[in-house]
């Protein structure tokens, strides 16, 4: 137990293999003397062997993010697939990870795996990474002797529900970073050009046009108080994601409030079929009873208003009922799905029918995605003529207006 739960160090090494040819790298271990015995077993012979000096990090080194770990399964579901055994695997796959406090990740994997525990066993030990549906469809695939298809199963679930994932920060993030853009701007106009505008008519000693006014009570206003305006606004940036991480209440009144936006809801509407769709099929063709795999497809639904579908879903299910016409009693689902459902129940091919579900609501997801950036464009780029046009021409109006007297 005491190694399990020492600190992992890196040693560099230096030895011979089994054909007396030079050997170099690096391993991870708890102290030297376990280094210098796996790399026995590996069938080197060590002549130097040092401890690597760790590399200062400033700000706690790299975030690992749900990318990461898609590209670390499916790195994995190589290696695996390739017959590379499971232990060189992890160490490959270390080696070529570009994400240093992942790669630190899988080599504590590696050493859990080494002291005697199982893949799905060191899976548990990162719960911060590796959540149940990962760890149970990991667990599942070792259990049945079936370890590099269940990777494999698990590596297409982890890729497809990132993409999905990217398209809608996609749809998200694009009109908000134009909107940030065209604000930026209409403050530095407010803040260094209108000024210089309002000195000169100054000097017209004439009542100046209304929009022209306007334009400089903003200016004055955002001279005066623009750093009190700009730090209200961080606080409630700051307020809005500390309440979405800490309370409970919150988050899930804003996720019922995004999805009955009108331009946004439906992206969300699709990429949440998908997600279940993608979900169930995984799980249920891994051997996963339905009700786990309804529990766990509620987790990954990623909106309160679904999961709540999916565990009355869940609830009926257990008493008996069949899913497809559970899933028409919560009247969420789409008639579509629900219908795909009933001919995989009845044909006994439901994990073949959910995964092509899935690929047609990703799909959707895909053409919405295209269709509100094709939409958006024309938009953003009408309200930036509106705003920005607006305050160039509310500026010379004057000027306008003193070359027809003239």
């Amino acid at each position: 137990m005491a190694t399990q739960t020492a600190k992992l160090a890196t040693f560099k090494y230096d030895g011979k293999d089994r054909n007396g040819k030079s050997k170099s790298g690096e391993i991870s271990s708890t102290n030297a003397a376990l280094a210098k015995a796996e790399l026995r077993k590996q069938g080197i012979t060590v002549k130097k062997l040092q401890k690597k000096r760790a590399d200062i990090q400033l700000f706690g080194g790299q975030k690992i993010k749900s990318e990461d770990i898609s590209i670390f399964t499916r790195q994995m579901a190589t290696m695996m697939k390739a017959g590379v055994p499971l232990m060189r695997s992890f160490e490959i796959v270390a080696e070529g990870l570009e994400n240093k406090t992942m790669a630190e990740v899988v080599l504590k994997m590696r050493n859990n795996v080494a002291g005697g525990g199982g893949f799905a066993a060191a899976l548990r030990e990162q719960p911060k990474y590796f959540d149940d549906l990962y760890c149970s469809l990991i667990d599942s695939g070792e259990q049945a002797g079936a370890l590099e298809t269940m990777l494999e199963r698990v590596a297409v679930y982890k890729e497809k529900s990132e993409s999905v994932k990217k398209k809608v920060k996609a749809a998200m993030k694009y009109p908000a970073t134009v909107l940030g853009i065209a604000a930026i701007v209409t403050v530095i106009l407010l803040l260094k050009v209108v000024p210089t505008f309002a000195t000169m008519f100054q000097s017209f000693g004439a009542d100046l046009p209304v929009p022209t006014q306007i334009v400089l009570d903003m200016s004055n206003w955002l001279q005066q108080n623009g750093l009190m305006f700009g730090l209200i606004l961080v606080a409630i940036g700051i307020s809005f994601q500390q309440a979405m991480q800490r309370s409970t209440a919150f988050k899930h009144g804003f996720q019922r409030i995004t999805v009955k936006l009108p331009i946004f809801g439906p992206i969300l509407y699709q990429s949440a079929m998908a997600r279940y769709a993608r979900t169930l099929s995984t799980t249920f063709a891994a051997g996963v009873p339905l009700v786990n795999a309804l529990e766990s497809a509620a987790g990954a639904s990623g909106n309160i208003v679904y999961s709540e579908a999916i565990m009355k879903v869940k609830n009926e299910v257990e008493t008996g009922s069949e899913l497809a016409g559970s899933m028409k009693d919560t009247g969420v689902f789409p008639a579509m799905l629900i219908q795909m459902v009933s001919i995989g129940e009845q044909s006994g091919a439901l994990d073949d029918m959910l995964g092509k579900a899935a690929a047609i609501y990703e799909e959707e997801v895909d053409a919405l995605v295209e269709g509100l950036t094709s939409m958006m464009e024309p938009l953003i780029m009408a309200v930036l003529g509106v705003v920005i046009g607006g305050l160039i021409v509310a500026m010379y109006l004057p000027i306008f207006q003193m070359g027809s007297v003239i």
